[in-house]
């Protein structure tokens, strides 16, 4: 049965649109060809690429590189290890196009803890609902309510590997379910199902001296999403990319006093996927109809013209990704985005945090500024992030993002010879 969204759907249009998209054949025209030219890389599932933590989100969606908390799962599993504290929760909840529907949103759940004094183990769980959405037929009749979600469960472990660095993976399972089972262009549809994993390293030195102010050293690099591809129909002769990440970054915290802190850090980050090819074209003569057609192979297949073919598997996009753009080594530059952040403590209680995040114009143009704060408590924290964008519309702009965390120290043991459940049993014992 064919249908159409209603005016709310258009909002996620794009991204039902992109499951059209995979089970369609290729068609002959530019204007048909959704994403042939653009230089801007496209996936499956990316939401996975969300940051989800509001303290991170106000130094500009870094986390590669910085101090260890339960979004170390997001970031980099491979800082868990070396996290300040014995065992850390947090809850966070990210709108999502809040300026033009109210109801899309990213709510994550993370975790860590330390098993002695070398290994960490994390979970996360991850879940983006797209709202409710009216499907109808050709003639308008209403079909039924959906609420199109996916989400993702993230398991992983970290070791410390010396004094100052550490290791973690993670494996994750991925579920996608845009469609609901509705037919898209004649053909029946399926929840996309994928797994993947993460791999991370980190570095932390807290030994070092800058101005004469004890200074914490850190650097972490990461990949993100490493796994199968996703495919939203039996149809599908290829599934779709899930958007594995590479991250890299650096930077330090230093003690300006014994009340005061501050910490800048600078991360670079790279998709590991194909880079879109410039396929063949030529004019269409007709005078009324001037349209570039691509053209095809014997087999309806786009030529490609430079660049390289991007029906690869998985693993071999990961290295091939640093030498496959059609503009050279100069567009494989222009996929890397650049954040960097600042943040100021008081006193360990109370921060404030600003960063910048940048994109190329050819690969997406995302620039923005981004602010925060926060507040610790005891064990109880809670942070806010706001997104200032200076190009083009942001989903997440004019909209707050909240982390409620927890944090927790090795319970203190009970004194030798006292009352209670942690004494040597000589207290008094109640009758």
């Amino acid at each position: 049965m064919n249908f159409k969204f209603l005016s709310r759907t258009l909002v996620v249009a794009a991204v039902v649109g992109s499951v059209g998209s995979s089970l369609n054949a290729q068609t002959v025209t530019d204007d048909d060809l959704s994403g042939l030219g653009s230089r801007t890389i496209t996936t499956s599932v990316p939401f996975l690429m969300i940051n989800p933590s509001a303290r991170w989100g106000s130094l500009g969606d870094i986390g590669v590189c910085t101090e260890a908390d339960a979004a170390s799962m997001h970031f980099n599993v491979g800082k868990l290890a070396l996290a300040p504290k014995d065992m850390s929760f947090d809850v966070s909840y990210s709108p999502w196009l809040r300026a033009l529907v109210p109801d899309i949103n990213l709510a994550y759940l993370g975790f860590y803890k330390k098993i002695g004094n070398r290994t960490a183990v994390g979970a996360s769980v991850r879940y983006f609902s797209l709202g409710d959405i009216t499907f109808t037929d050709m003639a308008g009749n209403t079909i039924g309510n959906y609420n199109p979600n996916e989400f993702s469960i993230d398991v992983g472990a970290s070791l410390k590997l010396s004094q100052y660095w550490s290791g973690g993976i993670a494996f994750k399972f991925i579920y996608s379910n845009l469609t609901l089972g509705q037919n898209v262009n004649g053909q029946a549809t399926n929840p996309g199902l994928a797994g993947g994993g993460d791999l991370g390293f980190f570095f932390q030195n807290p030994d070092k001296k800058l101005f004469k102010k004890p200074v914490t050293w850190r650097f972490g690099l990461a990949i993100n999403n490493i796994g199968s591809k996703v495919k939203y129909s039996d149809a599908q002769a290829n599934g779709d990319f899930i958007p594995t990440n590479l991250r890299l970054g650096g930077g330090g915290q230093i003690e300006l006093d014994k009340f005061n802190s501050l910490s800048w850090h600078i991360e670079v980050a790279k998709l590991l996927v194909p880079s879109n090819p410039n396929y063949l074209t030529q004019r269409d003569t007709n005078p009324n109809n001037p349209t570039d057609y691509v053209i095809t192979d014997a087999q309806g297949n786009p030529m490609i013209e430079s660049g390289m073919d991007p029906n690869r598997n998985a693993f071999t996009a990961m290295f091939t990704s640093f030498g496959d753009s059609p503009l050279g080594f100069v567009g494989e530059m222009s996929e890397f985005t650049l954040a960097t952040g600042v943040e100021y403590w008081y006193n360990k209680l109370l921060r404030v945090g600003a960063g910048f995040f940048y994109e190329s114009p050819e690969n997406g143009n995302r620039q923005y500024f981004t602010l925060g704060a926060g507040v610790r408590y005891k064990v109880f924290g809670l942070d806010f992030s706001y997104l200032i964008p200076t190009t083009q519309r942001n989903p997440l702009e004019n909209t707050l993002r909240f982390t409620l965390s927890f944090h927790f120290d090795k319970f203190a043991k009970a004194k030798k010879g006292g009352e209670g459940e942690g004494g040597s049993g000589k207290g008094k014992t109640n009758k």
